[in-house]
């Protein structure tokens, strides 16, 4: 007994260690992966809800209406180009936030851990969760860590939960758009599909595509600020921008016209996706918005967003259109008409 105490005294091996069973049993050995590991990421002195050590935590109400999200991430792999597991996991979750308007406050982290899982690989991804918490002014105020047994998961996943605040007098709806209003995307399309494919295929390319992952919400409420008749916003993750649109003409009840030409997407990734027969427009973004104002307004909005270091790239895309369908379509660049339909199966799997 006493040599199993010195055991588990042991400071945790953070170079060469790997996860345990005995880590997700919440006994001692999870009670020093939480000291050892995760505290020292996600509580750097300014976090005292974490701090607190309950079984939840207790948070000051905030002015305004709250905001609520919920996201799981099972990502492969799990370290790419311009991110990894973690990063994607804070940024999607404070992005759905931002996408109605809310200020992210508070994220909740849950863990699944495959046992055998080096403890320098979860050190890495616990330390980019909270460059990225930090980044989007959020804190992860609680958690939970379970271990199953080697084989039954890919690694790590990672459940994330987020509250947020709306000011008052903001009403962001994917219900909200209306004949005529103005289709804006914030930037390049596809980037973050196509890096999670080359770097799973070991893809040389000559311009290496990296992940959009970033957080959204400084643009948001640089947005916010310049454009009053702002009416929905949403990130198009799974799916792509195609299938984004079809949600919100489902929403709204109106169609969507776009013209092919207008939208940024990098050279890169459109020979890439030759190559692999793939459509961009279906292709997941975690870093970029959609956006609906009315168009005596877009041509402002457009200015905001490009002075904003997230939306330089920013572009007209398209209309809102009257359409009892709700149908999506694009104009190529030879004049004719292509659908956009919702995506049939899944192009590419484990994303995000």
């Amino acid at each position: 007994m006493n040599r199993a105490k010195r055991i588990d005294a042991r400071p945790l091996d953070l170079r060469r260690g790997r996860v345990e069973l005995t880590h997700g049993a919440g006994g001692r050995a999870t009670a020093q992966l939480i000291a050892e590991l995760f505290a020292p990421c996600f509580d750097r002195g300014d976090n005292p809800w974490l701090r607190q050590g309950n079984d939840q935590a207790i948070l000051p109400p905030p002015a305004g209406r709250l905001a609520m999200s919920t996201d799981c991430h099972v990502v492969t792999p799990l370290f790419f180009p311009g991110g990894d597991i973690g990063t994607l996991a804070v940024n999607g979750t404070v992005n759905d936030l931002a996408m109605g308007g809310a200020q992210p406050l508070y994220l909740s982290a849950g863990f699944i851990l495959e046992e055998g899982f080096p403890l320098a690989d979860l050190q890495r991804v616990a330390q980019s969760m909270a460059q990225a918490a930090a980044t989007a002014g959020v804190h992860l105020v609680t958690g939970d860590t379970k271990v199953v047994e080697r084989g039954k998961a890919d690694g790590l996943f990672i459940t994330t939960a987020g509250v947020g605040v709306v000011p008052e007098g903001v009403a962001l709806d994917g219900a909200n758009a209306q004949p005529g209003d103005a289709i804006i995307v914030s930037g390049d399309l596809g980037d973050h599909g196509m890096a999670i494919l080359s770097q799973r295929e070991a893809l040389a390319l000559d311009s290496p595509i990296e992940s959009d992952c970033a957080a959204l919400g400084g643009l948001v409420a640089h947005m916010l600020a310049h454009c009053r008749s702002l009416r929905l916003l949403r990130d198009p993750t799974r799916g792509g921008l195609a299938n984004t649109l079809n949600e919100l003409c489902q929403q709204s009840g109106v169609g969507m016209r776009i013209t092919e030409a207008a939208l940024p997407i990098r050279p890169a990734v459109r020979a890439a996706c030759e190559f692999f027969g793939l459509d961009p427009l279906y292709l997941a973004n975690e870093g970029k918005l959609i956006a609906v104002c009315a168009a005596d307004d877009a041509a402002a909005l457009i200015s905001a967003m490009h002075a904003h270091p997230l939306g330089r790239q920013a572009a007209v895309i398209g209309e809102v259109c009257a359409d009892t369908h709700g149908f999506v379509r694009m104009t190529t660049p030879f004049g004719g008409e292509r659908l956009l339909d919702w995506l049939q199966g899944e192009m590419l799997p484990r994303i995000c």
